[in-house]
């Protein structure tokens, strides 16, 4: 048995990879390294609400600052999948700080021993010279690891759909207003992600000769603009919305001066993230990480199942 260790286990990412080692059909999958994977989450709370779902779990409290207890829960492990992040930074997780220097600790600690192949799920346009702190700070955790001696993969993730995901809570939300208003009226294009397929996709990356020292942009098999997004969902839900919208610049202006009153939060480097577009060639990732996209009609069809 292979060990696994996952940091930031308690996020929608984390949770789907621990229901992935546990599924029936990663059990029948032979093409799949047979994995044991401990979580590792910073507070019992954290670790409470993993329980919940994940009731048989092996879960671990260990602060990203105490890189004592960090290099010892490597030690024997043979993979590691790093999620921590934010894209709202709040007092006390920053950018740089949940982005950038939780990335450095776990790394450091990993390198102790030199054994585990270290996975970092990072964004689709992540670049450390970037204007953006947010796409900035996201470069700059690639290029710890890149830096770190260590077998690697980096997997860019677009959008995220499924269980527990930002992306399908604010879709929820936006249709239950019935009148939503859209950044720029909703035109800029996503590109999702099935949850699932992005979990596969780490499992695969966990394997040393899988993408080795590769960075892939994971990215769904169909580019379509926010809006029209938000009304296939509606159209699952059976409800009818009307799409508005609100100028960039107005909520850009309006996040830096929020700023500069209350401190971190939405700021406009989360404004323009939100506004950017993607549209990959999904197949270079696809291929490398041997998954099979799941189509985006299927994805929107479960997301709205589990919310019935």
């Amino acid at each position: 048995m292979r060990q696994l260790t996952i940091t930031g286990a308690n996020s929608a990412v984390g949770a789907a990879i621990l229901s992935e080692l546990h599924s029936d059909s990663h059990a029948s999958n032979d093409s799949y390294d047979a994995w044991s994977a401990t979580a590792i989450v910073r507070s019992e709370r954290a670790k409470s609400s993993l329980l919940e779902t994940h009731p048989s779990a092996s879960i671990a409290v260990i602060d990203y600052q105490d890189g004592a207890k960090l290099a010892s829960s490597f030690e024997t492990c043979d993979a590691v999948v790093h999620l921590p992040g934010v894209l709202i930074e709040r007092k006390g997780s920053t950018y740089q700080q949940a982005n950038v220097e939780t990335a450095r600790s776990v790394i450091d600690a990993a390198a102790q021993h030199k054994r585990a192949k270290f996975v970092l799920v990072s964004a689709v346009g992540a670049d450390p010279d970037s204007s953006n702190r947010y796409y900035a700070s996201k470069g700059e955790a690639e290029d710890l690891v890149r830096a770190s001696g260590l077998d690697f993969s980096v997997i860019r993730a677009p959008l995220v759909l499924g269980r527990g995901t930002e992306g399908s809570a604010a879709l929820e939300r936006h249709v239950a207003a019935g009148s939503p208003r859209l950044l720029g009226g909703g035109r800029q294009l996503q590109q999702p992600i099935d949850l699932r397929d992005l979990a596969r996709g780490c499992l695969r990356a966990c394997t040393r000769a899988v993408a080795r020292g590769q960075t892939l942009n994971l990215v769904g098999p169909e580019s379509l603009p926010e809006r029209e997004l938000l009304v296939r969902t509606a159209q699952l839900l059976g409800k009818s919305i009307t799409i508005g919208s609100v100028p960039v610049g107005v909520v850009r202006l309006a996040a830096r001066l929020r700023a500069l009153v209350a401190g971190p939060g939405f700021s406009s480097d989360a404004v323009d993230v939100i506004c950017d577009g993607t549209q990959l060639d999904p197949d270079p990732a696809a291929e490398a990480l041997q998954v099979r996209l799941t189509p985006l009609e299927q994805t929107l069809r479960d997301m709205c199942s589990e919310d019935v």
